[in-house]
């Protein structure tokens, strides 16, 4: 049995079943794939993989188990490589964070620069999506880190970290009748107008809807989007009022809008890291963290993962 096997059966499951996109994913032949997947089966004396032909169609019972098992083998595997770099090259490795665009855009951007200073010969990437993206990216080893408001808690893979709390803003024209209010600004006075705001999944947008409901009002939200710099073009060009992060308004950008602080009207959102709970993190890793989140030194991290690892055990 050797691990090449093992890569290429969660490969194929990966690409849904396609021997050809697994094959050109991982740079070999489609032959050669077929061939191994066919070894690895004589050897464990069990079909993983149903076939109609040459076509594979679905994954055996047992072999949904040969499957979870290879996806553990190849994420210890990728430990035991982290442990070794770990102490031959303590300043040097690749990074990888899945977060959001209003993460990436507003939240991050210092973070990252003072993270690229101390560690020039650390590979950064970025990868953005939607909060189920960005944990599945995760979840699959694709990315080391999940940062975003919503999702990460319902992946029973990843351990959750809060990092900080959030609220929003209404983001108007200069000349709107809400720019000009002589009082503190209502969910009524919003609900007056078409809203353009988040997507569902992103942001918190589930608080907002809420607040709404909760006053038996109902939110006319015209457009949704899942780039804050999308919703405040359309709020410049008159298609509604936004209701976006407060962080996200930059006066200096933004000189056509006026931002009007809603607090008051929305329970706080709460920003989260996501890691898998049986990652080996790299020193430089627990730095970013602790960049990002002045609270979360590398002692509340362990303690974290360690309290997953022994809920995990009772279950």
């Amino acid at each position: 049995m050797k691990l090449q096997q093992l890569r290429y059966l969660v490969e194929v499951a990966k690409q849904g079943l396609n021997v050809s996109e697994a094959a050109e994913k991982l740079h070999t032949s489609q032959p050669g794939i077929s061939k191994q997947i066919r070894l690895l089966e004589d050897e464990l004396g069990i079909q993983v993989f149903i076939r109609n032909g040459k076509r594979v169609v679905s994954v055996s019972e047992p072999g949904k188990e040969v499957l979870r098992i290879s996806e553990r083998i190849l994420r210890e595997a990728q430990n035991l490589k982290r442990v070794g770099e770990e102490f031959s090259r303590e300043s040097e490795g690749a990074l990888t964070i899945a977060t959001t665009h209003t993460q990436a855009r507003y939240a991050l951007p210092q973070a990252i620069a003072e993270f690229v200073r101390r560690y020039p010969k650390v590979r950064l990437s970025l990868k953005q999506g939607s909060p189920t993206q960005i944990c599945e990216m995760v979840v699959s080893g694709e990315a080391d880190l999940a940062i975003a408001t919503e999702g990460i808690a319902l992946y029973k893979e990843l351990a959750t970290l809060p990092c900080y709390e959030w609220n929003r803003s209404v983001v108007v024209p200069k000349d709107h009748p809400l720019a000009k209010l002589d009082h503190e600004i209502t969910l009524a006075d919003i609900a007056r107008f078409p809203i353009v705001t988040y997507d569902f999944a992103f942001a918190g947008r589930s608080k907002i809807n809420k607040a709404f409901a909760d006053q038996g009002l109902s939110a006319n939200v015209v457009l949704t989007a899942i780039d804050t710099d999308v919703i405040k073009t359309y709020v410049s060009l008159g298609l509604g009022i936004g209701i976006i992060a407060t962080m996200a308004y930059e006066p200096a950008r933004d000189q056509g809008l006026v931002s009007i602080d809603a607090g008051h009207l929305f329970e706080p959102s709460t920003t989260k890291i996501g890691i898998r709970k049986d990652a080996y993190l790299r020193g430089f890793a627990y730095t970013f963290i602790e960049l990002f989140a002045p609270h979360l030194h590398r002692r509340e991290v362990d303690s974290a993962l360690l309290a997953h690892d022994v809920d995990g055990d009772d279950d």
